[in-house]
């Protein structure tokens, strides 16, 4: 009885760290490297958080829009292509994520129903940074770009 019970324990362990392992490398809150980034006429979003939840990701970011006001954003949704609303950035209202592999999700922005960001988040195989890269227009119809760095916390 007492090797089952070992057994069982050891058994519980190796899954927990399984589990561990296959974990969403996205998850986890991520510091922009401004040294290594290069935005034109994008917001600048110094905190980034991806939190599992049960039904999918939640994203919220602490940033400043293209003229520096401040702003909190969040998403919701599941990483299915499909629009999910987006509260708090006043360029964006719905954003849709895609899981291209382990490392990398693909994302659209939508205001109003218009197509205004698209790019691709992507994990390095360390898991410890993350480099977003973007393009789009901004609201006046002018071409914006970037190459976001962030380290995880």
């Amino acid at each position: 009885m007492r090797i089952r019970t070992i057994g069982s324990t050891l058994m519980l362990c190796v899954l927990g760290v399984a589990v561990a392992l296959a974990a969403d490398p996205q998850v986890g809150t991520w510091k922009l490297n401004e040294a290594k980034s290069k935005m034109t006429g994008m917001a600048n979003n110094p905190t980034v958080v991806y939190t599992e939840t049960a039904d999918g990701l939640k994203v919220a970011i602490d940033g400043f829009d293209a003229t520096g006001k401040a702003f909190h954003s969040e998403w919701s949704g599941k990483a299915d292509g499909k629009d999910y609303p987006v509260t708090g950035d006043p360029a964006t209202d719905t954003r849709s994520y895609t899981k291209v592999d382990d490392h990398t999700l693909a994302f659209a922005s939508k205001k109003d129903g218009k197509a205004t960001i698209s790019g691709k988040v992507v994990v390095s195989a360390d898991g410890k940074t993350r480099t977003v890269t973007a393009s789009g227009m901004d609201s006046s119809g002018m071409k914006t770009s970037l190459v976001a760095v962030y380290d995880k916390q």
